[in-house]
């Protein structure tokens, strides 16, 4: 998938197709508390938040995420709660923009969500 930061159009329109996800402007992103491979100094980050039924089913979605992740070779910035799961992706690649690689992850989470309870 190209790696181009997508354009404020093409991000509204993927957007589109995926209810429950928001793009925020960050001025770190995600990854940049410690972590390798942070943005750039500002850039959009593709956000969503889940509720799961329990803490072993959102700590199974999030196994879940990390396989496709790998599959991928693209990985969010994950926060696990007790029955909550918050995903942040951006490309750092790319400048800490959205890209292609970004909604292709957020399009694969979304499939596993309803079979994991996620809402």
């Amino acid at each position: 998938m190209p790696l181009e930061p997508l354009s404020q159009k093409e991000i509204e329109d993927r957007l589109a197709e995926l209810p429950g996800w928001s793009v925020t402007q960050s001025a770190e992103g995600p990854g940049t508390s410690g972590n390798a491979g942070g943005t750039g100094p500002s850039g959009s980050v593709l956000t969503r938040s889940y509720r799961l039924g329990s803490h072993y089913a959102a700590t199974a979605f999030v196994v879940h995420v990390s396989q496709v992740q790998q599959e991928l070779d693209h990985h969010a910035e994950i926060t696990l709660g007790y029955d909550t799961v918050a995903l942040a992706v951006c490309t750092h690649s790319a400048g800490g923009a959205l890209t292609e690689r970004d909604f292709e992850l957020a399009r694969r989470v979304e499939e596993l969500a309803p079979g994991h309870g996620a809402a």
